[in-house]
């Protein structure tokens, strides 16, 4: 049976709907089926085929018990989601492939770059792509954005636009990077998303003008085929290790142009459904590689101008004991 595994699922709803409707296209009697450490209160794992429970992934039987899960369920293909499990499923890449299942991740040793944002900003800068100035804490300019290296979902990240604004916990806090103020007044934020095949060839490539963001992820947003298309397509065309969906975000200067990465994700984004209503079949595309040994043409044909606002739904759970 060729079940699909959406990891983490907690609201990716759209995501495993996506799934669902592809998968069932090619094998009508295959299941999307979701995990997650509080399966009973994730909207996605209630709207999947089928669900099941995981430790989180700091457990240390995280991975034994993902696989044991994944073998009873039938699983043969893994879908991660959230930063967090990233390293930890794409060391496990081999084991999970000797029990005929794949995980739909990159490299082991691209995974750990994007892991650490000081190494994202030298991947973008190894790529020709700018960055946003890092300063040391004794030597720095006003403004400042300040962002942890393992940081995600714009936790502890902070605008510090006065010197009162600065505490002792900045400074103290190893962690969090002392940036330059790339200002949402003179710079636009595009999320991109990336489509690589098995042999981590460039396939697609989509960016999402980021109207309103919420709890670090995009609530509005609009395609636009940017004057930066081609370069970063030039510049991405083949990166050894890559895999699946990859989220950069990159800011652009509304006079002169100039881009700036800012991070990358390799996972699908919250953000990927609008991609997805755009013509960008990413999960129809996984589908078509990892079950059916099928290849991907390039596609450019997705469409512009298209703009997604997000609301609120509900997932009703009749009968519910716990």
């Amino acid at each position: 049976m060729n079940n699909i595994l959406i990891t983490s699922a907690g609201r990716r709803v759209s995501l495993v709907r996506f799934f669902q409707e592809e998968l069932r296209n090619v094998f009508p009697t295959a299941k999307v089926i979701a995990s997650d450490a509080n399966p009973e209160y994730s909207s996605a794992c209630m709207i999947a085929d089928d669900f099941f429970r995981v430790p989180r992934v700091s457990h240390p039987d995280y991975i034994q018990d993902l696989l044991r899960l994944a073998l009873n369920y039938d699983i043969r293909l893994i879908i991660p989601t959230i930063d967090t499990e990233l390293l930890a499923l794409s060391q496990s890449i081999e084991l999970f492939r000797m029990n005929n299942i794949e995980i739909v991740i990159s490299d082991y040793d691209m995974v750990r770059i994007f892991r650490d944002k000081r190494q994202t900003h030298q991947f973008f800068e190894k790529y020709g792509i700018h960055c946003a100035k890092e300063f040391d804490k004794q030597n720095y300019t006003l403004p400042l954005y300040l962002k942890p290296i393992d940081g995600s979902r714009s936790v502890d990240n902070y605008v510090i636009k006065e010197q009162s604004q600065l505490t002792e916990y900045h400074f103290s806090n190893d962690k969090l990077m002392f940036l330059e103020y790339l200002d949402h007044q003179s710079h636009v934020e595009y999320t991109i998303d990336l489509y690589y095949d098995r042999h981590s060839e460039l396939k697609c490539l989509i960016p999402r003008k980021r109207i309103e963001v919420r709890d670090g992820e995009v609530n509005k947003a609009v395609t636009k085929k940017t004057k930066f298309i081609h370069d970063i397509w030039k510049k991405m065309q083949y990166i050894k290790g890559f895999r699946g969906c990859i989220t950069f975000q990159v800011f652009v200067n509304k006079d002169n142009e100039d881009l700036y990465g800012i991070e990358i994700n390799p996972r699908f984004g919250g953000g990927y459904p609008l991609s997805y209503l755009a013509g960008g079949n990413f999960p129809r595309w996984i589908i078509h590689e990892y079950f059916m040994n099928g290849s991907v043409p390039v596609f450019h044909q997705w469409e512009e101008n298209l703009m997604m606002l997000r609301y609120d739904d509900e997932v009703l759970v009749h009968n519910f004991k716990h």
